[in-house]
């Protein structure tokens, strides 16, 4: 079949289907989205500076080479347009307007995310859209995690990455204690902090996978199981490094656990879980039927040149894509003109104010090491224990937070317990009779935890803005309808807990928490606002 050509440059006509105009809008509209989505994106691309996110930096320019490796398939379909891109887009317009009202900056960055994939639709229609596609997904992996769900990750794989580390440590026949996510050795105390949890290894490792899995040229079972095996790789090979850490400890001294070594062996291990991951690739090309060289099955090639009559092929800018683009220029346009909105902080006065002397209760304040204020990111805190008329003291603790939405929100005890070592035996709600909180019966976390032949009982729960929260994932979705509708982001965490000795009761120490939690209610009211 012959191809139509049109003559560049005769008037409005021939304006209306030039590539400049085409790349001069596309141009406009990406502009347009950078402006519209500025603090969210900004804040995005500080968080490339972390270990876990470096990698972002080099996803944005191989998006754009995958997608122009389509450029000759691309123009073969032509600019055909979907109206369900125009819907995308103003989802995403939707989420800006939400995340910018709630201060939530990780709902703004998914919805620029979001709308460049609209966009695209929008431009594309589906077949093209369909050519370009896996290459956009890779952008999500230029979004931060959400701070709740990295901290219970990061709990999660230091807590495993200790437990493996152990099992090294023992093939070697060293001598070792396992407390939790702390390590005890004859010489010293290894501690596998946020920072050895793997996750600086298991983000980017992920990405290459994913972009290896994208030019692996095989199945797709193959593809998937290639991307997905990054995970169990990360966790075996940094518990291996944190293992070899202790064994050189144990032969070396402890100088050997700090420093360049510790900084050497990381790299080291990420370079080897990439060996690992290009031998399975290997493995996989072996398994089958059809068996092809490497150069064959894996390859980054530059597209072929673009044929004469696909060059000289007009473009159209389609109708979906010219409303997408008026929307999200009237959407900056409009974001320019509101008034910027300041997250409240209410005025409370420091948790170090709380009283000492409750009622027949005495307290005793203790401090937490830095390490773990630097791993919380609160903003105030107090921990003390409390001895009663009976002598059996519980052991309060509140953490405050000013702000949860620029990465620092409260830990849940569930994922943070089993980092002292201590194993959740049971764990119910339960209602503390005589106690309200806001108006509201006090309804806590009820926790058996056991170390060994220790045991305690500890209540918990989540005191914020007015509310008592008990499930940490309903405690988020608050977060974000008050962050909306209040402008507050603002709460604590409320423990308390207490020692259940041998042959005593539990019935004894529930008695003992619900004592005190009615005496502490009434003061805590100073320090914790509605």
């Amino acid at each position: 079949m012959a191809i139509q050509h049109t003559t560049v440059g005769a008037g409005p006509s021939s304006w209306l289907t030039s590539g400049t105009l085409v790349w001069s809008a596309i141009l406009t509209a990406l502009l347009s989205m950078l402006w519209l989505y500025r603090e969210g994106v900004s804040a995005m691309v500080a968080s490339w500076s972390r270990d876990e996110y470096s990698y972002a930096y080099f996803l944005p320019p191989l998006v754009a080479f995958f997608i122009w490796q389509k450029k000759n398939e691309l123009l073969e379909i032509g600019l055909r347009g979907s109206w369900v891109g125009f819907a995308v887009v103003l989802l995403a317009v939707g989420l800006y307007v939400a995340g910018n009202l709630a201060t939530l900056y990780v709902v703004v960055q998914y919805g620029f995310i979001v709308a460049v994939i609209g966009a695209a639709l929008a431009l594309l229609g589906y077949l093209g859209f369909r050519l370009v596609l896996a290459p956009l997904a890779m952008l999500f992996f230029l979004v931060p995690l959400p701070a709740f769900l990295f901290n219970n990750l990061s709990q999660s794989l230091q807590l495993l990455s200790s437990q493996w580390g152990v099992w090294v440590l023992r093939l070697f026949q060293v001598p070792v204690f396992e407390e939790g996510n702390v390590i005890h050795l004859a010489e010293m105390r290894l501690q596998v902090v946020e920072a050895c949890s793997g996750l600086r290894y298991l983000f980017p490792l992920m990405a290459i996978g994913l972009i290896v899995a994208y030019l692996y040229r095989a199945a797709f079972w193959k593809r998937a199981l290639l991307f997905l095996s990054t995970i169990p790789i990360t966790v075996v090979m940094n518990s291996l490094r944190i293992g070899l850490i202790g064994v050189a400890v144990e032969y070396g001294g402890r100088a050997q656990a700090e420093g360049l070594l510790h900084a050497f062996e990381g790299w080291v291990v990420f370079m080897a879980s990439l060996g690992v991951l290009l031998f399975e690739m290997w493995v996989l090309g072996h398994i089958g039927g059809e068996r092809r060289p490497f150069r064959e099955v894996f390859g980054f090639d530059f597209p072929a040149p673009t044929p004469p009559e696909l060059a000289k092929r007009p473009l159209r800018l389609p109708a979906p894509f010219i409303a997408t683009l008026v929307l999200l220029l009237a959407a900056g346009i409009a974001a320019a003109a509101l008034p910027s909105r300041e997250e409240v902080a209410p005025a409370r006065p420091r948790l170090s104010g709380l009283p000492m002397q409750i009622g027949d209760w005495h307290g005793r304040s203790e401090r937490l090491d830095r390490i773990y204020i630097d791993a919380l990111k609160l903003d105030d805190y107090v921990i003390a224990e409390y001895t009663g008329p009976a002598g059996a003291p519980v052991e309060l603790y509140v953490a405050y937070y000013a702000s949860q939405r620029k990465g620092a929100s409260v830990h849940s005890p569930r994922t943070c317990i089993p980092g002292g070592g201590w194993e959740i035996r049971s764990l119910e709600q339960r209602a503390i009779p005589g106690v309200t909180v806001a108006g509201q019966p006090l309804r806590v976390n009820r926790v058996q935890i056991q170390k060994g032949d220790q045991r305690q009982l500890v209540y918990y729960w989540f005191q914020q803005r007015g509310r008592v929260v008990t499930n940490e994932y309903l405690l988020k979705w608050y977060l974000f309808w008050d962050a909306l509708t209040r402008n507050r982001t603002d709460g604590a965490l409320v423990r308390l807990s207490t020692a259940v000795a041998a042959g005593e009761n539990l019935d004894q120490a529930d008695r003992k928490l619900v004592a005190f939690a009615k005496v502490v209610e009434q003061p805590l009211r100073r320090f914790i606002p509605e």
